[in-house]
């Protein structure tokens, strides 16, 4: 199974924020990433939940202690202090494909 990294920050500007974020998409690949989502906080846009999968918990980690993540973070224009937590997935379903 997979493992996600969560991240939950405030950005100055969404729209300046995402292409740097994408820019960074290398680094995620190089440990393991697999994917990402990216939520908006209901009511204020610039509020993110950022959810990177990857193949193990090592690569997530390192990833994490990555210092071009503080760099391009920054560069991005966060906010606030990052929250950032590791999920390992259970179980997965699919509602539309999903037969009843």
């Amino acid at each position: 199974m997979s493992v996600a990294v969560i991240v939950r920050h405030r950005v100055q500007d969404y729209d300046a924020w995402r292409p740097i974020f994408e820019e960074h998409g290398d680094v995620r690949r190089k440990y393991g990433g697999l994917g990402h989502q990216i939520d908006r906080v209901e009511g204020d846009p610039n509020d993110l939940i950022v959810v990177c999968t990857f193949r193990d918990l090592e690569g997530a980690r390192a990833f994490t202690q990555d210092p071009s993540l503080a760099e391009k973070m920054h560069e991005a224009g966060v906010i606030s202090k990052p929250e950032i937590s590791f999920s390992e997935q259970v179980e997965v379903v699919d509602y539309a494909v999903a037969v009843g």
